[in-house]
């Protein structure tokens, strides 16, 4: 039998508009209890475990449909601990809210289940900011698509001629068609002089057959997307404020240069603030650009030693390192888990940008990809970059590709063995010609 640590432990199954509650039965004579979710059932939740001398309580996270009363049984002084249901799976025969409710006071009066990370309240607001940007963006993205669907269907090519309908010169002729302006050639004008296609081509891609019905939904779609940037700017300056307020007062104020960018970055200096968090220019780092920097820093917070003490905690709750299945001594499968990760997810992205850098990541990127595969070389990458990281925002240190072991020279070396190649191979081809 297992020895009971903590008597003081509740477990508490979640559910959508119904929780049950377990407590041990020398607590109460009814251990375990039911209640409803509204937010004063849920206060009623709690006066019965403080009633009850509880100290900590277990609960899984089951959808959004726990973070309510986990901010209630904080504000109680009650210690909760969010668990993966990953960790709790049910032993056969237990199919009820009631035995699983028991079941997780029986593992955390045991001492059997660890807590979930979580966010302080300030992170968790950047948090929800920038989880919005990101869904505004994917929505800007379904309205450029009705916009160019509207267009494909009056056989308006400009899309295909065009790398962006929302850039300078997409804008401008798109505004003018709206406006009523038919003419290809007069539409072609606006053209920036950058564009690389020519006026010709411009003009061709211009003629169509412009129907009243395909007019009105571009400019409905047109509309949102123009609506949906005035909403990705107010949640950029929401996110700015809360960013100073993480600011560490500890960090000696430097100047880092703001690096603006297009493709729908941040329209602050995230660099600069996030230096102001950390002490360390992450949006250094090879690939990690100011989106990902900012994407990073809202899930995990300025604090990463104190919530991650060993790099090896942090990478593995990225999920960035494989779930090995060992028995007999052989390993059985070392697959990565599949599992949701927002900041994991933004250090793959980061590795995933980097196949035609011209640096030691992208290099490495290329050679795993070369032995294991495109799917493990960016996993292999993201960890580096994710390694890199924890480094420099724990032990203060600038950004070295090296950091991690130091081998620029090994580095050197095999990228002069690789061109000594590359000139050999071409030096035989060339002969084959002469």
């Amino acid at each position: 039998m297992a020895k009971v640590i903590n008597k003081n432990a509740a477990g508490i199954d979640i559910a959508s508009n119904l929780h049950y509650v377990a407590v041990s039965p020398e607590k109460s004579t009814t251990p375990v209890r039911s209640f409803k979710g509204f937010t004063r059932d849920l206060h009623e939740l709690a006066n019965w475990l403080v009633s009850l001398s509880i100290e900590t309580v277990a609960m899984e996270s089951t959808g959004s449909y726990w973070y309510h009363l986990y901010t209630i049984l904080l504000d109680y002084g009650i210690e909760v601990y969010l668990v993966n249901a990953y960790h709790v799976k049910n032993v056969p025969g237990r199919k009820t809210d009631v035995l699983d409710a028991q079941w997780l006071q029986e593992l955390h009066a045991n001492g059997y289940l660890t807590a979930c990370f979580q966010p302080d309240n300030l992170t968790r607001e950047l948090r929800t900011y920038v989880r919005l940007r990101k869904q505004i963006i994917r929505d800007m993205a379904k309205e450029t698509q009705h916009m160019q669907k509207a267009m494909v269907c009056m056989n308006i090519k400009l899309h295909d001629v065009i790398n962006d309908i929302n850039g300078e010169t997409g804008s401008k002729i798109v505004n003018a068609i709206l406006a009523g302006e038919r003419n290809p050639l007069v539409l072609s004008q606006l053209r920036h002089h950058r564009i690389k296609c020519t006026e010709e081509t411009l003009i061709k891609s211009l003629e169509g057959n412009w129907r009243e019905e395909q007019l009105f939904c571009l400019q409905m779609a047109r509309d949102r997307y123009r609506e949906l940037e005035q909403h990705l700017r107010k949640v950029d300056e929401a996110s700015e404020r809360v960013v100073k307020l993480l600011a560490s007062p500890e960090v000696e104020e430097v100047k880092v240069p703001y690096r603006p960018s297009k493709n729908k970055q941040p329209i602050f200096n995230v660099s600069q603030l996030l230096y102001n968090a950390y002490g360390v220019d992450v949006t250094e780092i090879y690939g990690y650009k100011q989106t990902t920097a900012l994407t990073v820093f809202s899930e995990i917070g300025p604090n990463v030693k104190e919530k991650f003490t060993t790099v090896k905690q942090f990478l593995s709750w990225l999920n960035l390192v494989p779930d090995n299945k060992i028995s007999g001594g052989k390993v059985l499968s070392s697959k990565v888990r599949k599992r949701k990760n927002q900041a994991g997810q933004a250090f793959r992205e980061a590795a995933n940008g980097l196949w035609n850098a011209k640096n030691p990541f992208g290099d490495y990127l290329r050679s795993k990809k070369s032995k294991s595969g495109s799917g493990q070389a960016i996993v292999a990458t993201a960890k580096k970059i994710a390694t890199i990281f924890y480094k420099m925002v724990t032990e203060k240190i600038a950004f070295d590709p090296y950091i991690i072991d130091g081998n620029r020279e090994n580095y050197l070396r095999s990228r002069v063995n690789h061109l000594s190649k590359t000139i050999q191979k071409l030096n035989l081809e060339l002969d084959g010609y002469l």
